[in-house]
């Protein structure tokens, strides 16, 4: 499969800071404040499903216009289940990991509630995804989507791709208004454990996907052929970046405001209820794409651009996403990700055990989980970075000459 550096070093940038936020110590952390979700409401959540869309529409597209729409699919789905043993694997090891460690239960208590292996229903929702322990979550919202992939893809190519986004923006507007809740409702019902959790998710599906199946289509369309990139994005087209740039700047105040619990009490319950993480709401929404489409700008056509601002800025970007470290984590990120679940939880329950810590070994201890989220990707390419040289190939002994043999026969 041909890698898509820039793209896996983005991705490896996400789950860098993943970690760095999903490390929880008591009191806290001042690393984690170094993030730009500081300056706008973008996350690095947002960013690994959007890329991860788009690398599903750019290489299972391209599978399909080769060997055909079953032939893409089955491969969709081969990846979807191979993700699926991961995310089960994952939750088994940190609940065996429970019964072993002392005091585990109690401390991982609000992120696993009451999961043991002696309750079938509690196994049966995380099996059906209805119950997703804290950092969990991902994977299962990435593998659902994959499930429709497929077909989405097959509409893309077949350009029908209008009907694919006005799709993904009513479940996303369904989201907003609540809707899903006349199917999760029932359904926590029905799994309400002894712990009184039944349906436990981070991520609205219906309002996350719009996230993925957008970047699946551009993905998809890219493979294609069907969008011109260098008309779009090149270095006289300024208007998407001064676009975008407006809007990245009228988040800003608002992203400081709400982060420094500044905004008056007035204004709080009207801005809450369009800045709803968990749905995916328009503050987010809008704040993303413009932050996407501005840093796609910068990456693509900002190094041809006249200003020498601009092009430094671009610099800037491309050496950050072109750090081999970051290649290496994004080549690897849906295993890098399960890998940095059971970092997090250890880090957690270390954490549980000890007085409270100081900033500088929680700073220590997140610098080192940074450096151990590598080893699943070392392990993948083992026999690249570590292999010895391939044996060289043996030459044909060339037939003796009829004489020769008779002579050694004799």
């Amino acid at each position: 499969m041909k890698r898509f550096d820039i793209i896996d070093g983005m991705r490896g940038y996400f789950l860098v800071f993943m970690l760095i936020n999903h490390l929880i110590f008591a009191g806290g952390y001042w690393l984690v404040k170094i993030n730009h979700n500081q300056l706008a409401f973008v996350e690095d959540a947002q960013g690994f499903v959007f890329l991860s869309g788009l690398l599903i529409g750019m290489v299972y597209a391209k599978k399909m216009l080769k060997n055909g729409y079953a032939a893409g699919r089955a491969a969709i789905y081969t990846r979807a289940f191979e993700l699926y043993r991961y995310a089960m694997g994952i939750v088994l090891v940190v609940m065996a990991a429970q019964m072993i460690l002392p005091g585990a239960y109690t401390i991982w208590f609000n992120w696993l509630g009451y999961t043991t292996f002696d309750d079938p229903l509690r196994l049966a929702a995380i099996a059906s995804f209805l119950y997703q322990p804290t950092f969990m979550d991902i994977l299962p919202q990435y593998i659902v989507y994959m499930l429709f992939a497929p077909m989405l893809v097959k509409l893309v190519l077949e350009d029908k791709w209008h009907y694919v986004i006005a799709g993904s923006v009513i479940l996303w507007m369904a989201a907003q208004l609540g809707l899903q809740q006349i199917v999760t409702t029932p359904l926590n019902d029905l799994v309400m454990g002894a712990d009184d959790q039944g349906v436990r998710v981070s991520f609205n599906l219906l309002g996350w996907q719009i996230v993925f199946y957008s970047a699946l289509v551009l993905g998809a369309l890219t493979s294609a052929g069907k969008i011109d990139w260098k008309t779009i994005l090149s270095p006289d087209n300024t208007f998407i970046p001064k676009a975008a740039l407006v809007l990245v700047l009228f988040f800003l105040p608002l992203r400081l405001i709400t982060a420094h619990e500044l905004m008056p009490p007035h204004m709080i319950g009207k801005f809450a209820s369009m800045e709803i993480r968990a749905d995916f709401g328009p503050v987010y929404l809008l704040n993303f794409a413009s932050v996407a489409l501005l840093a796609t700008w910068l990456i693509v056509a900002g190094p041809k651009h006249k200003a020498l601002w601009v092009r430094r800025i671009a610099g800037a970007l491309t050496w950050v996403f072109s750090l081999k470290y970051l290649q290496l984590l994004g080549r690897h990120s849906l295993y890098v990700y399960v890998w940095h679940v059971a970092i997090v939880y250890l880090v957690y329950y270390f954490d549980g055990r000890t007085p409270e810590l100081s900033q500088f070994t929680k700073t220590v201890i997140a610098l080192v989980s940074i450096a151990l989220l590598s080893i699943p990707a070392l392990w993948r390419e083992r026999d690249r970075l570590f292999g010895t040289p391939a044996p060289q190939p043996v030459k044909a002994q060339q037939p003796k000459p009829a004489n020769q043999q008779q002579m050694i026969i004799r």
